[in-house]
């Protein structure tokens, strides 16, 4: 079983920069495509950005140019460097692991943009 733990979450003011990290649990960490999504109340699950094991990068396009996604395999964590926030980046983000058909989720944290 693979656990993912998410951080790095808060109020931040509009314009500000915030970092995420995914903590990941097991000894394959090298070997999922990880990858952050972002939910709000009433709303479906979104991507946000993804990592392949040989760092190939995809951006939801409404974070493209803002946010960048990077993994640590030392360390077992994935990343999510957020800049030039937004009120509407004001969610909960979920960090996903997946190896082929099986994939793992963090239970989220809060990032909310706001002055």
């Amino acid at each position: 079983q693979v656990q993912l733990v998410e951080s790095g979450g808060g109020l931040v003011q509009p314009g500000g920069s915030l970092r995420l990290s995914c903590a990941t649990s097991g000894s394959f960490f090298n070997h999922y495509t990880m990858g952050w999504y972002r939910q709000a109340p009433g709303k479906q699950r979104e991507l946000v950005a993804t990592i392949t094991s040989t760092n190939s990068t995809r951006y939801g396009d409404s974070v493209k140019g803002r946010f960048t996604i990077s993994r640590d395999n030392a360390k077992n964590t994935m990343y999510l460097q957020m800049n030039s926030l937004k009120p509407e980046d004001t969610n909960v983000y979920y960090c996903k692991a997946n190896f082929g058909p099986v994939y793992y989720w963090g239970q989220g944290t809060q990032v909310t943009v706001s002055s």
